[in-house]
């Protein structure tokens, strides 16, 4: 990972720990992909992922999450949570970085 993701994942990282949620991993790497972010948010188990743009001239942050992304989230999601006696209840959010902008998505991306 470059510098510029690396800063983008820990600003993303103080900025979830600044909401209340504990880090669990950073970087959890399986056979389908990585998570950038695994949190806890009270009961449930949050997967994050961390997109940064410098402008919205691509459409931004957000706009970069594709389908094929989502889909290996999900799939390396499964993965984590095989290692989990009870998993608890889960969802995805992104911290999209655009610019100085920091937009915390909750529960947007689906399986």
């Amino acid at each position: 990972m470059n510098d510029k993701g690396q800063l983008a994942e820990q600003q993303a990282a103080a900025y979830l720990i600044e909401h209340g949620l504990t880090i669990l991993a950073r970087n959890w790497s399986c056979r389908h992909g990585e998570i950038d972010l695994v949190a806890q948010d009270g009961k449930q188990l949050v997967f994050v992922e961390v997109r940064m743009r410098q402008s919205n001239r691509f459409g931004g942050a957000a706009a970069s999450i594709t389908p094929a992304k989502q889909a290996k989230l999900w799939a390396s999601a499964q993965q984590y949570l095989q290692g989990i006696k009870s998993p608890p209840a889960c969802r995805f959010d992104a911290i999209c970085i655009d610019g100085q902008t920091i937009s915390w998505l909750k529960n947007c991306i689906s399986a």
